[in-house]
Order: structure tokens, then C-alpha cells, then sequence
């Protein structure tokens, strides 16, 4: 039986969405193509009528995943005065509802390792996405020339990111609670000081 082009499509984003979840979960290597496959409902021999390799599946997983918290972060901040949006991003971040669900969270703490030993090419992808990334934080911060908002973007990201990981490390404990509350008390705080320092050198300047 042919299939239409829209059916394949369909198809073809499912396996992806569904791929997207388990490898946050499992990890790159933790599960096969026959489990994912299986998952979206089609069988082993289906998967190269949609991806010419296992690579370009994580490829377009870890993709589609990081667009996704970016999505959710633009829903989150979209009715927020500018000054409070780095906030909130950084509280649902780090929050224990994340820590425990990384098949529907951020791609870096549950990939970032293993895609840094991954070929040339799936590292140009992924940090072409966290350079998405980074310039989505600094446009959350006012007050601020662009390079300076972009360097304290990379900052918070990287709070964000690490702290995530050590608190899944942890797992759900009093220490992951602990690590947490601190990464959480450091990302918000730069969220709040260099905007006032950005303000306080204009009234100087002024």
C-alpha cells in the first residue's frame, strides 16, 4: 500500500517525537532503533523509508527536543515584564518537577555528554541549537549591550544545565534538594544584578 506524502510526514514526526522522549530518558546509546520503532508502532525494517541512519534520528531528536524548551520558555515569558522573565525560566527549570521527568525536559543535562563524543556533525547540530539557546536567554535580558546579555546568558545556561545534573545525580533526596535550591539561588540572582548594574552606570552616565 502507497502512502501519502502527509502520512509519511506524520509518520516520520511521530517516530521523532516518541525518539525524543526515550533518549532524554535512556540516553543516546540506552535504547534501539527496534524499541523506538516498536514504540511509534512500526517495525524495525520501516525505519531507513524515514532516516538514512541511527544518527540522523538522535540528529532530529535532540533537535526537536531543544525546540520544545524553547517553545515552552516563549509560552512561559510571553505575558511577563521583561525584567521577570529570565526568572521565570530559571524557576521551571529548576524545579523538582523537571529533575524528575527528562523525557519531556531540557536536552543538556540528559544528552549533553554523550552528544560531546558523538561525530563532528551531530556536535555542529546540537550547538547550533544551544547558540538558539543562548540568544533566546539574552533577548530575556534588558538593560544590558547585546554582547554583555549574551555573555550572562551563557552563564545562566550553564548554571541551569549543571545544576540540573548534579540534582539528577542525586536523585530525589535532600542533597538534590540542596543542589537544586543553590543552582536555583545563583541563576536567579544574576537574573537580577546585572540589570541594576546596567541601570546604575546609565544614571551615572546621565
Amino acid at each position: 500500500m502507497r502512502y501519502s506524502r502527509e502520512h509519511k510526514q506524520e509518520t516520520h514526526d511521530r517516530i521523532v517525537k516518541k525518539a525524543s522522549v526515550r533518549l532524554r530518558e535512556k540516553g543516546a546509546h540506552g535504547i534501539g532503533v527496534a524499541d523506538l520503532m516498536k514504540e511509534a508502532g512500526l517495525t524495525h525494517g520501516g525505519f531507513y523509508a524515514h532516516f538514512d541512519s541511527r544518527e540522523a534520528l538522535v540528529m532530529e531528536a535532540f533537535s526537536y527536543a531543544m525546540d520544545r524548551s524553547m517553545d515552552h520558555w516563549r509560552k512561559l515569558t510571553d505575558e511577563a515584564a521583561p525584567e521577570k522573565r529570565l526568572a521565570l525560566v530559571a524557576e521551571s527549570y529548576l524545579s523538582t518537577l523537571h529533575r524528575d521527568n527528562p523525557g519531556s525536559g531540557c536536552s543538556i543535562p540528559a544528552l549533553g555528554a554523550e552528544i560531546a563524543r558523538e561525530s563532528p556533525k551531530t556536535r555542529k547540530a546540537f550547538a547550533g541549537k544551544l547558540d538558539e539557546m543562548i540568544e533566546l536567554l539574552a533577548d530575556y535580558i534588558p538593560n544590558l549591550p547585546r554582547k554583555t546579555a549574551r555573555k550572562q546568558a551563557v552563564a545562566m545556561l550553564a548554571t541551569m544545565a549543571g545544576t540540573m545534573l548534579l540534582a539528577r545525580v542525586a536523585g530525589s533526596s535532600e542533597l538534590s534538594d540542596e543542589v537544586l535550591k543553590a543552582g536555583r539561588d545563583s541563576a536567579l540572582d544574576g537574573a537580577k544584578r546585572e540589570p541594576k548594574v546596567a541601570a546604575a552606570k546609565k544614571a551615572k552616565q546621565n
